[in-house]
């Protein structure tokens, strides 16, 4: 079958889930699942951008034009930020649908400072919300998709978390324990049919704000959306694994190693001396998550001491 002839991605009988869907990224997500036929849970305290304040009018109004162009949907102002918010989010998709099948967190604050400076209240504070806010609903819907035998998670990583960025080690921190995360939940979730992947998506949502982005190409939330929506899709042929999406472009992120040096022994010399050996990436190793990477990092390394150790003899 051609591309041109593929059937079109529907939601339909699937519930979804997502966090920080008053505005930006998570709106136009649930937007988008809402025209498929997913029945989606808008869950938004309506902060502002440091998490601070309520407002219950971003949630709403993204349930209000769902419903408006055909869909359904119910909005969720309960926080991440605590384990018993967490379980009322899912609640509400029990009690509203019945059923838990996608779960998106994208909820996140933003209270940046150099590290030198950052407090112990701004740090928790947005750990509360995109890491731990991660682990709450994640802790609340895992177990509801594995007895069902069927889930899609998709969780918020960035190139913050991956690469790192000036003046917001939290929001680093958060984003790169993300990806602990989602891997656990691949691992454990593969025999039950529950996937898990980690979007790292860029926008310019208000989390830009402050930001001279006027010779920045094309880069709406609306360009990230149909890349999450496959993640949450039951079509999703991976899962342990990342996706980004920043202006139009959608490739993988991936975690892999150099084969490295073996001795049967080292000193603080020998290390620089092979650095450049040790460092070569010409011939990576990319180890899958599932079924085995944890595993197979092991196995092969044994390997390798085997092998040097019988050469060596």
């Amino acid at each position: 079958m051609s591309e041109a002839t593929l059937p079109a991605a529907r939601f339909d009988g699937r519930v979804a889930v997502i966090t920080g869907a008053g505005r930006g990224l998570g709106r136009a997500y649930a937007l988008l699942l809402g025209s498929l036929g997913a029945k989606v849970v808008v869950n938004d305290p309506g902060g502002s951008m440091s998490g601070e304040g309520l407002d219950t009018g971003p949630a709403e109004q993204v349930v209000q034009e769902i419903v408006a162009a055909g869909g359904e949907a119910v909005a969720s102002t309960d926080s991440v930020a605590t384990a018993e918010g967490g379980q009322a989010i899912i609640g509400t998709a029990i009690d509203s649908f019945g059923r838990i099948d996608i779960l998106i967190h994208n909820a996140g604050t933003h209270r940046p400072a150099p590290l030198a400076e950052m407090t112990y209240e701004d740090f928790d504070a947005v750990l509360d919300v995109h890491l731990r806010g991660a682990f709450h609903v994640v802790r609340a819907a895992f177990p509801l998709m594995v007895a069902a035998g069927y889930g899609r998670i998709v969780l918020t990583s960035s190139i913050g978390g991956l690469y790192g960025n000036a003046g917001v080690v939290n929001y680093g921190v958060s984003k790169a324990g993300m990806i602990g995360l989602s891997n656990v939940a691949a691992l454990e979730g593969a025999a039950s049919g529950v996937k898990s992947n980690i979007i790292v998506p860029a926008a310019i949502t208000r989390m830009a704000e402050g930001i001279d982005t006027s010779a920045y190409p094309p880069m709406g939330p609306e360009l990230v959306a149909p890349t999450v929506g496959w993640l949450a899709h039951e079509s999703c042929s991976i899962t342990g694994e990342m996706l980004t999406s920043i202006a139009g472009r959608v490739a993988r992120v991936f975690i892999a190693e150099t084969p490295g040096v073996y001795q049967p022994s080292w000193t603080v010399e020998q290390v620089g001396e092979q650095l450049e050996t040790i460092r070569d990436t010409s011939d990576p190793w990319i180890l899958p998550v599932v079924p085995s990477a944890h595993v197979d990092h092991i196995v092969n390394s044994f390997a390798m001491a085997a092998k040097g150790a019988a050469n060596a003899s």
